[in-house]
């Protein structure tokens, strides 16, 4: 399975099906935060989908491609998960402008009075999606394992790193984080070619991952700011986590938007189809 949360809009116009088919059905967070914000939210406030303006703050450029291209069927919402997605370096040039501070802003919250002790994080690194929980989870379900500590070991470089299960000696599971096209072209041509050995990979465009998307905080010579990012990395790092199965929201809304983890709305909400045309060998031939 290949999981991505920018990656998916490149696949389906210039891969296609023999790509696509191996897509994870998963939506986004962009577009489950658009479910959320526009049906739930909607609803805990009493107010049409048409009435809210849903704005993304995001890390590069591919999520405002997304926010266009994904609409919700008009008989479920009526309108746009996100509205409008704005970069988090246009978020810095519009405060800069308009010299505003956010030092003293109050954060709310889709739970009204629910109020959370502190901010959490997932248990994946600052620029990666859910990888170490999906193989925490695997396996403990298909194998019974407890797996604490997640190992990252790089293989052909550092935004191609390779994490194993092992049980009885023998390699179980074999997942992959694959960043930046250089590394993503090479997976590619494995995977046509049926020399691809991983059950898991997860797949983003820049490479660094997220923090190093175009759309994140530049210096004026318009390179990304190592510094700032080190720095994001440090903050991010320092914030508690706590896996999501753990949430009282979460499972909050499972119960109470999504009518429970299996549903037939759980799966309609959270999943997705993708949309591909048969591609030839000539869609990998482009340089990077």
């Amino acid at each position: 399975s290949l999981a991505s949360a920018c990656w998916v809009r490149y696949a389906e116009r210039v891969l296609g099906r023999p790509v696509t088919a191996h897509l994870c059905t998963a939506k986004s967070p962009q577009q489950v935060m658009g479910s959320l914000v526009k049906d739930y939210f909607a609803r805990q406030q009493n107010l049409s989908p048409e009435k809210i303006f849903h704005v993304i703050v995001a890390p590069c450029y591919d999520k405002k491609l997304e926010a266009l291209q994904e609409g919700f069927p008009p008989a479920l919402y009526g309108s746009r998960g996100a509205d409008c997605v704005l970069t988090s370096g246009e978020i810095a040039q519009i405060m800069e402008q308009g010299d505003l501070s956010v030092k003293d802003a109050a954060v709310d919250t889709l739970f009204g009075d629910l109020k959370e002790d502190k901010v959490m994080r997932h248990d994946g690194a600052s620029s990666d999606g859910h990888l170490a929980h999906i193989f925490r989870h695997a396996a403990k379900e298909l194998f019974n394992e407890d797996v604490e500590e997640v190992t990252y070991r790089a293989l052909r470089n550092k935004d191609f790193q390779e994490v194993t299960l092992e049980k009885n000696g023998e390699v179980v599971l074999r997942f992959a984080a694959a960043y930046g096209f250089r590394n993503i072209q090479n997976m590619i041509l494995k995977l046509k070619k049926g020399k691809f050995p991983y059950h898991f990979v997860e797949v983003l465009a820049c490479a660094g991952g997220c923090l190093n998307g175009r759309g994140q905080a530049q210096t004026p010579d318009g390179h990304a700011d190592k510094a700032l990012l080190r720095q994001m990395e440090g903050i991010y790092a320092d914030i508690p986590v706590r896996r999501p199965e753990s949430s009282a929201h979460v499972q909050e809304l499972y119960q109470e938007w999504l009518e429970g983890i299996n549903s037939p709305k759980a799966r309609e909400v959270l999943h997705t189809t993708y949309q591909s045309q048969e591609r030839g060998a000539h869609s990998l031939d482009i340089k990077w």
